[in-house]
This record gives C-alpha cells, structure tokens and sequence, in this order.
C-alpha cells in the first residue's frame, strides 16, 4: 500500500468515526456523494461491525458497492452479509433494518445498478474495477 492509499484510508477511517461519534448529524457527505453506515454481524466472531459506504438510492432500495477500494480482495463486510444478510443501516441520523442481496456481474440487474453507483461516484467505480480482476459486486439494502 502506498502513501496516498494509506492517507485515504486514514481519511475514511476518521469519516467514518465523525459519522458515528455524531449520531448521523455529520458525515452523511463524503467528496460530494451520500454516505451511509452499514453494521453487521462478524460472520466469525459474532461482533458488530461497522462500515461507512458510498450509496445511491434505487426505489426504496440503498445500493452500495463492495469495491474496497479496487482491492483483489473483497471487503471484510461483503463476507458479513453474504453469511448473516439482516443489516442495519443508518442513513444520517435514522436507523433501520434491512435485509442485503448480493449482485454479481451476470444478474440481470447488474449494469443497470453499476451504472447508477458508479454516476453517483463520480466514475470512480470504473476505476476500482479497472484495478481488479475481481468483479465488483454490488449489495442492495432493502429496508424492512
């Protein structure tokens, strides 16, 4: 990892505990895009956990990218889901519940929803995936 690797996640590390620390009064913007907080359950450990996460809004569905970053591996959280899919989500201050389906490249919904995080994300989406020879799934948030 790099210096502006290790700098941007220290960056993202510190958002994440602001958005946090402030019950969702800030952090909900990050770079100019929509941040929420996904907390799930450590598939070993049993543990909460927690990740900010750029979204867009699908319907009443939040959609979010598991890219880490363009990293081959996938993230911690997307492992999460796949083993325990009830989340909670915090969009600001509100919190729900919500139950999280993987997309992968091949779903017939799959370009349609890339298409729209990756606009919401100022492109940078193609980027991660132009770094990985991992397809990037995508997670919907649908909340109960």
């Amino acid at each position: 990892m790099d210096l502006s690797e290790t700098f941007q996640r220290g960056v993202l590390r510190l958002h994440q505990r602001v958005y946090e620390a402030t019950g969702g009064r800030i952090g909900h913007r990050l770079i100019g895009v929509p941040c929420l907080l996904l907390r799930t359950t450590g598939r070993r450990s049993g543990e909460p956990r927690t990740n900010a996460l750029v979204y867009v809004v699908d319907g009443r569905d939040h959609v979010v990218g598991a890219s880490n970053g363009g990293d081959d591996r996938a993230p911690g959280w997307l492992h999460n889901v796949r083993a325990q899919p009830s989340v909670e989500m915090q969009v600001k201050a509100a919190r729900r519940r919500a139950g999280a389906r993987v997309v992968e490249r091949g779903d017939p919904d799959y370009d349609r929803l890339w298409a729209l995080v990756n606009a919401n994300n100022h492109g940078r989406y193609d980027s991660y995936q132009a770094r990985t020879s991992r397809p990037i799934p995508l997670v919907v948030l649908t909340p109960e």
